[in-house]
């Protein structure tokens, strides 16, 4: 365990593999949850998100985010609606501040913003073998991603793309699912599940990456995470200028890197054609399973076609672009 994250369950380079090539369950806990309930919830965060809160009903999920009056990302989310109101799922290391900064414009409404993570656990589970690990508990599985599955004993199940799920349950409850899931899933620490958002295409803005990129910039429109038909919300008129008057001239990567230190989020990216200067940034890295480390990294588009990406410096170790898994 590393700053209340579980980072192995002692054989790191295996569960890596296993993430890989069979099933596993890992406990999220880099990521925080945030409740928005009451009578106004839903409008409420109709006006500060930049997806459309309006379409998902008790049965669903959406990738969604949080911006700054300049249209640049606080926090992206997973979000879905259970029995209880809206879940927001973000960094845990963001989820006080936003919390807070969220808070702030509840003002009249009828809304109550509270740490949906002080009593609940979030599991996650890919591989092969996850479908028929969870058919135990939740005979209905979501069919689809973003469908989403509640049962009042085990709590929600929610589709993930590619074949995913996470399981999120009350404390008491994930302590008897964690017993019976690790017995037929491999155990691994929440950097695999990382790897496995990385190689997704999924983003996760922290703290160092924070106020740093509009949504299209980490391809949040790619993955359905920005309605551009919705009405207003801080940062819409910028985002929305981006996309129909501007010309995006950076864009998310998925790459490869031959290093032992995985890079952290915020490391600069320099270009073969930009002497002098970044050419972007890392999002989020994490190990890979043969060795080195995959990453997702915000770079000049002009750069990503034509020129040699290098990790730190102009001589760094250089970048392998990797296909991501939906067009660009």
């Amino acid at each position: 365990i590393a700053a209340g994250t579980i980072v192995h369950f002692g054989t790191a380079a295996a569960e890596r593999r296993a993430a890989r090539d069979t099933g596993t369950i890992a406990p999220l806990t880099h990521l925080g949850l945030i409740r928005c309930s009451g009578e106004d919830a839903q409008t409420f965060l109709q006006g500060q998100l930049s997806n459309d809160v309006n379409q998902i009903g008790t049965q669903q999920s959406q990738y969604t985010s949080y911006c700054s009056p300049k249209g640049r990302m606080l926090a992206n989310f997973l979000l879905w609606h259970d029995p209880e109101g809206y879940c927001l799922q973000l960094a845990q290391e963001l989820q006080p501040a936003i919390l807070k900064r969220l808070g702030m414009f509840v003002m009249r409404s009828k809304v109550k913003l509270t740490d949906a993570g002080a009593n609940r656990v979030t599991l996650g589970l890919s591989g092969v073998t996850a479908a028929a690990a969870l058919r135990e508990f939740f005979p209905a599985l979501p069919e689809l991603a973003h469908q989403l599955v509640h049962d009042s004993v085990h709590g929600s199940l929610i589709g993930l793309p590619r074949g995913r799920f996470e399981l999120v349950a009350e404390i008491e409850a994930a302590k008897h699912l964690w017993d019976k899931l690790a017995t037929t899933l491999t155990p691994v620490g929440a950097p695999c599940w990382e790897w496995l958002e990385i190689r997704n295409g999924l983003p996760l803005i922290g703290t160092s990456t924070q106020d740093q990129f509009v949504p299209q910039m980490a391809n949040l429109e790619l993955i359905g995470a920005v309605n551009f038909k919705k009405g207003c919300y801080p940062g819409q008129e910028i985002v929305a200028r981006t996309q129909y008057r501007g010309q995006l001239k950076r864009r998310m990567i998925l790459a490869h890197v031959a290093v032992e230190a995985v890079p952290r989020p915020g490391d600069e990216i320099h270009a073969s054609d930009l002497e002098g200067q970044a050419a972007g940034m890392v999002v989020n890295a994490q190990p890979a399973p043969d060795g080195g480390c995959d990453l997702l990294a915000v770079v000049q588009v002009a750069s990503a076609a034509g020129a040699k990406l290098h990790l730190i410096s102009s001589t760094g170790p250089q970048l392998q672009i990797q296909p991501l898994p939906y067009p660009i």
